[in-house]
């Protein structure tokens, strides 16, 4: 798809002991619709409806910045934050 955005994936927190081994910092970058290798498929599962959002354009206008969402993993017991960013080229 021609008008398709990049999206950077990046776990912004992390507590108790994730089993992905996902830490702050950590950052995949999507081009398409493959998940990115290393990124944990619950994690990913979570993230997805964002991304796809993001990808075409797609934003969120209540929030202080359009261009990205945030979402957590599933784990209850061990939450790892991310940020969903479509990259701007």
């Amino acid at each position: 798809m021609a008008n398709q955005h990049d999206i950077r994936i990046k776990v912004l927190s992390q507590e108790g002991a994730c089993a992905a081994g996902h830490k702050v910092g950590d950052e995949w970058i999507i081009t398409g619709k493959t998940m990115p290798a290393g990124l944990c498929p619950v994690a990913f599962n979570a993230c997805f409806p964002h991304v796809r959002v993001l990808q075409r354009g797609g934003g969120y206008p209540w929030l202080n910045h359009k261009e990205a969402g945030r979402t957590i993993c599933t784990d209850p017991e061990n939450t790892v934050a991310f940020e969903i960013r479509r990259i701007v080229k």
